[in-house]
């Protein structure tokens, strides 16, 4: 979701990029959550950090605190930010509830970006 909003808000401001430590499957909650805002999320993928170990950043931005443990140091002057959000993907119960877990960490992430991209672009 943090991809996919970044892209949103910064249009061509920055070269966005994401990946996990531990990619699956973008969650059908995720797409749900981004599609409501009128952002579309379908095509992209769960990566692993690994595809961009030889990337060189200015930023690194981890959103959940496993990410911010095992993320691994990037070559350059990148700038460590972490954001602790609740990882929506380990939300539990029916579609219903786990969707409202999706919605609030979206607006969560979505509130942070939008002062990092004031600050920042």
């Amino acid at each position: 979701m943090a991809e996919g909003l970044l892209r949103h808000l910064a249009g061509n401001r920055f070269e966005v990029m994401s990946a996990g430590v531990s990619p699956t499957q973008v969650k059908p909650e995720a797409i749900t959550a981004m599609r409501e805002i009128g952002i579309d999320i379908s095509s992209h993928r769960s990566k692993s950090v690994d595809e961009f170990s030889n990337e060189q950043f200015d930023y690194v931005i981890t959103v959940c605190d496993n990410a911010n443990e095992q993320c691994p140091v990037f070559p350059g002057s990148t700038k460590r930010i972490h954001w602790s959000f609740e990882d929506p993907a380990a939300a539990e119960g029916d579609e219903n509830a786990r969707l409202v877990v999706f919605r609030r960490v979206r607006d969560e992430i979505l509130h942070r970006l939008r002062l990092f991209v004031d600050t920042n672009a």
